[in-house]
């Protein structure tokens, strides 16, 4: 059976190739740009490449990013009360993140709690 689909295949693509369906296509004449997977399970590799091409992170890589641009962002700000809120966002999502890896705690990002933010809170500057 597969014998037949895969006659079928060949044809389509030897017709599509005298037709020039696969002239001047970008990268043409450039070697494939292949990523090292040998790490991924064999039986896993196909699903993981449809996700990354599909740009889908896995939970965990996507709370990271929230967390780096919540520092970004707090880095950036000057009202207290707003530094105060990213603070609370950026605490909160370390501790998801903490809480989704099944590590020892040595391993855990720790929580930010900014100094300086509790020293304006207190009057000190």
């Amino acid at each position: 059976m597969m014998a037949g689909f895969e006659k079928v295949v060949e044809r389509r693509i030897k017709k599509a190739q005298r037709q020039g369906a696969f002239d001047n296509l970008p990268g043409a004449g450039r070697p494939l740009e292949l990523s090292d997977d040998s790490h991924i399970p064999e039986e896993l590799r196909l699903s993981y490449k449809i996700l990354k091409n599909a740009d889908c992170l896995p939970p965990e890589v996507e709370l990271r990013k929230e967390i780096k641009q919540t520092e970004d962002l707090l880095a950036g700000v000057s009202d207290i009360h707003e530094q105060y809120r990213l603070n609370k966002k950026l605490n909160f999502l370390i501790t998801k993140v903490n809480m989704m890896r099944s590590t020892s705690v040595e391993m855990e990002i720790p929580q930010r709690y900014m100094g300086r933010l509790s020293e304006r809170i207190g009057g000190k500057e």
